[in-house]
Formats: structure tokens, sequence, C-alpha cells
């Protein structure tokens, strides 16, 4: 059954927050200025954010980000946000919702002067790491990640049904062999954590361009980390998607595999849902994974 939403508005954080954080009532909410697909995020005061889930298939993500957040925090070396509180349903919208520490900084898409390099190098670096820790009892890929870390062939019928929709729009016998090669290999080890969805908005540099939060782990998850590599043609280009090569750690394998991932999701974006705005910026992404398989 579809579950009405209302207005994700400044108006109802207020009333959410009066009713159930009755000390925090008062402060000023502010919405943000960068926002993601699947929450709508408001600053509360200073020092808060409150996140509220968009739609239904992303509130499993809001518990299980109570859980792993305060878990992976303390083990790796950039902040990453930290729950506070755990709101409930009410004033009419339908889902639970959390409040987190505001985190400073820029996010990478809106940062000017960036030295991708290091960034990149920086990237890979917090991918190793969190690679690295324990993984047992973590979240094991599936639905509630949008099947990042599981593999690729969850999503090979989405892809057949863009490639038929797009027709002659796209190189259809280059992208079939992209996807051939990202499907042919799995990942034979361990399964270690990931976040699912390593893009510009989700990482934040500080005033020097450092790298120093990792955000919204809402398809974070364990299994397959090649899903994480996805950035190397969504933002990098050149030298810096070798030097995220290099820094991340893993093989050829799972460089298709991520290949792959990029090339999926600028398929069914192209396919269905880019807007007039977005087109380029998919069709550049779609050109850049054709264009360089960084193995």
């Amino acid at each position: 059954m579809h579950t009405e939403v209302p207005s994700i508005d400044e108006t109802l954080v207020r009333r959410l927050v009066a009713a159930q954080f009755p000390d925090w009532d008062g402060l000023p909410v502010r919405e943000v200025d960068h926002q993601g697909w699947d929450n709508r995020t408001f600053r509360l005061g200073d020092d808060l954010a409150v996140r509220l889930p968009s739609a239904a298939g992303y509130v499993p993500a809001v518990e299980k980000e109570q859980d792993v957040l305060p878990y992976l925090a303390g083990r790796l070396d950039i902040a990453v946000p930290e729950p506070v509180a755990l709101g409930a349903p009410g004033a009419g919208y339908p889902f639970p919702w959390s409040v987190r520490r505001w985190l400073d900084g820029t996010v990478v898409e809106h940062a000017d002067g960036l030295d991708t390099e290091r960034f990149a190098a920086e990237v890979g670096a917090v991918l190793r790491q969190l690679r690295s820790i324990p993984a047992a009892g973590g979240p094991a890929a599936g639905e509630h990640s949008f099947h990042r870390g599981a593999h690729p062939s969850a999503y090979s019928d989405e892809v057949v049904t863009a490639l038929d929709a797009l027709g002659n729009a796209v190189d259809r016998a280059a992208c079939e062999r992209v996807w051939a090669a990202a499907t042919a290999t799995s990942w034979e080890h361990p399964a270690v954590w990931f976040h699912g969805d390593v893009a510009p908005g989700n990482l934040l540099v500080d005033g020097d361009g450092r790298l120093s939060a990792l955000i919204d782990f809402g398809t974070c998850g364990v299994g397959d980390p090649a899903c994480d590599l996805v950035l190397a043609w969504t933002f990098l280009e050149g030298d810096a998607r070798q030097v995220l090569r290099e820094a991340a750690g893993l093989d050829a394998d799972a460089w298709s595999r991520a290949r792959g991932w990029a090339l999926w999701k600028s398929l069914i974006m192209l396919a269905g849902s880019a807007g007039p705005g977005d087109r380029a910026e998919h069709e550049q992404v779609l050109a850049s994974v054709l264009a360089d398989p960084v193995v």
C-alpha cells in the first residue's frame, strides 16, 4: 500500500521536534542547501541535523544507521554522522527519522580548487580502512542496500531494459562488453564493509580541501566493496583515477565490477529518470565508463 508523505519542510520538522524533543524546541530549523534523493536534511540549531526519509523504501536505513554509525565512527580516521536521537512517526509524517550531530565541511561537488589527486588518495585510504573493520554481524548486502555490495548481476534485467529503451542513442555492443566483464567475476573473499554510495555529495572536505567526513551510510553493509569505486568515473578524471586505483588496493576484477556499477546507473538514469539538467552529466559518465576501464 502506498504511504502518503506530507511535504517535508521546515514547518514539519519544527512540529516533530517540538512534540518529541521539547528540549530542542525553539532551535532554528533551516533546510540545507545540498539535498540527497533518499532523505531530506535540516539543520537544527548550530550543532544538530534532522534527517527524514523521503519514501518508504528508505526507512530501513534509519535504524540501520543508528546501529552502524557508532560502530564505524570509532574505527575510521575521518568523521561520520553521529546519531543523537531517533524520532517516531508523527505530525502526519509516517516514518521514523533521526537527529545527528552536524558535520562542518563542504560537499566535494561544490568545493573549489580541489586537488583531485590528493583527494583520490584520501578516499582510497578511507576505503581501505573501512574494509579493514571487522564485519562479523554487519548487515549483509541485500534489499536494504539496494543490492550495493551484492553481485552486479542483480541489475542485469535493468541493464537490458535500459539498452532496449535507449536503442541507437548508446553503443549497445560496447555497453554489453562492459557488463559481461562486470558480471564474469565475483568477490571471492570474506564480506567486508562497504559504504554503497561514495559520491561527491556524500564526501566533505575542510577549508584546506582535505577529506574530512563521509556521510549518508543508508546503503552501507558488508559484502563486495567494488560498488565503492564508481567515483572513478562519476567524478575523477585522468591521473586522479589511477591514484584512486592504487590507493584503494583492489584488484582488476573488482574494478571491472565497479565499472559495471557505474554503467548500470548511467544507463538507467538516461533511459528513465534523467531530467534535462542531468542528461549531460549521465552521458558524460557513460562516455567515461566506455572509454576508460581504470584497470
